[in-house]
């Protein structure tokens, strides 16, 4: 997931969605028009390889499977035990970390989880020095095989560095879930206590995760929410086959709308507290139309990945979903009439997702959940679906899951930007 998302993600709750063909190395969330459901790209994969994985409780260990690949589970505390979880082995999170560095503070979080800001702190500061010291270093003076080894030593040690940074982005994202005591979601796997085959064994937690954003900022996530099911909004209970590749696509794309909306409403909330807020803001604003389409790539990144023709609408998941449309359920909202107010260019930006290592969490945690996909494009540019796997489950686990997202996506805007203050990546 290299690419950058664009800025049709915004359009999932701010006007009626278009078509784009790429969402970092996932899907571009988009959709029709008057239908104003999601239109995602085939282009949408994730990895899974032997991790590391984080686990509650008790110290111990075993082998579990995830799909075709074992990984290690490491049983230990969780940060506020109770006494009915002593034997639960659940884990805290679907991503398995495999670096040093995310080894050692997912140990940290199991059983220190206060010094988990400390633990940060000082891998920073080792990183900072580590590359100042390779930066200081003069490159051989000899050519041919020295001088290719030695810029190879230096790339390795570079994505070294990078996939730390990774890990520590994403531990800070799993904490601030474990200080709101809110549980992620685990691997999406059919539970063994529900002879149905229903996935969403977990629970609710709305009131929890509406507490995590502002008002204005979940009046925002209601209208995208609205965008998503449509008249099934209302409908926890009622069950629905749904391809497991396109609730994949909506989870990465919502992570994404999570992160544009805590960056647009931190600006909101300053604006509003220095009161220098447009005066026309109360207005509803009656150009929801207005297109910010364009792909773009985070930091000006050179990759992008290329994807195929639209998948599917959404509309077609089955359960009776129907088309919503920017007109039902899509309520006025101070915050969308803001963000509304933008010109093209400042909506492109704030759009962006700044870093490849936010990208890249955003692929490999929503792989870690859903699992790699077997997708299969045609000549004619088409997806097979033939080989999709479908999922079985409740509307109103299809809104836990888009509130989580949301949810991350917002606290990966906080740790990245709290981590560029401290050891300098985003590319402006």
């Amino acid at each position: 997931m290299e690419a950058a998302a664009t800025a049709s993600v915004v359009q999932s709750s701010i006007a009626a969605f278009r078509p784009s063909n790429s969402i970092g190395r996932s899907g571009n969330l988009a959709a029709n028009g008057p239908a104003g459901f999601l239109r995602l790209s085939p282009g949408f994969h994730f990895s899974i390889k032997h991790q590391f994985s984080i686990s509650q409780p008790k110290v111990g260990h075993r082998r579990m499977g995830f799909g075709s690949r074992r990984c290690l589970v490491v049983r230990a505390a969780a940060a506020s035990p109770s006494p009915d979880s002593a034997g639960s082995t659940s884990p805290i999170a679907p991503l398995q970390l495999e670096s040093p560095i995310g080894q050692f503070l997912s140990q940290i979080m199991i059983s220190h989880p206060h010094l988990v800001p400390s633990a940060v702190e000082q891998q920073l500061e080792q990183l900072q020095t580590d590359r100042d010291s390779e930066q200081k270093q003069e490159e051989p003076s000899a050519s041919g095989t020295d001088l290719v080894l030695y810029r190879r030593i230096a790339e390795v040690k570079a994505t070294e560095r990078r996939k730390a940074l990774e890990e520590i982005l994403y531990t800070l994202v799993v904490q601030k879930f474990m200080d709101a005591n809110v549980s992620l979601i685990p691997a999406i796997t059919p539970s063994a206590s529900d002879l149905s085959g229903r996935v969403d064994t977990w629970p609710s937690e709305e009131d929890k995760l509406e507490q995590l954003h502002s008002p204005e900022a979940y009046e925002m996530i209601q209208n995208h929410l609205a965008l998503i099911l449509g008249n099934r909004l209302g409908d926890s209970a009622s069950l629905a086959q749904i391809s497991k590749l396109r609730v994949g696509q909506v989870y990465a794309a919502s992570v994404m709308y999570g992160y544009f909306l805590k960056r647009v409403d931190q600006r909101f909330q300053l604006e509003k507290t220095v009161k220098i807020l447009p005066n026309a803001l109360g207005a509803e604003d009656s150009n929801v139309q207005k297109s910010v389409g364009e792909d773009m790539r985070p930091g000006g990144e050179e990759e992008s990945l290329q994807a195929g023709a639209s998948h599917p609408e959404v509309t077609s998941w089955g359960g009776g979903i129907s088309p919503g449309g920017l007109g039902n359920g899509t309520k006025p909202s101070r915050l969308r009439t803001y963000v509304m107010s933008f010109d093209g260019e400042t909506l492109h930006r704030y759009a962006t997702i700044r870093s490849r290592e936010a990208v890249s969490i955003i692929e490999k945690h929503t792989e870690a959940l859903f699992g790699r996909p077997d997708i299969v494009i045609t000549p004619q540019g088409t997806v097979d679906s033939s080989k999709d796997d479908h999922v079985k489950i409740s509307f109103g686990g299809l809104r836990r899951l888009v509130l989580e997202a949301v949810t991350f996506g917002s606290f990966l805007w906080d740790v990245e930007s709290y981590v560029d203050s401290r050891y300098h990546f985003v590319t402006n």
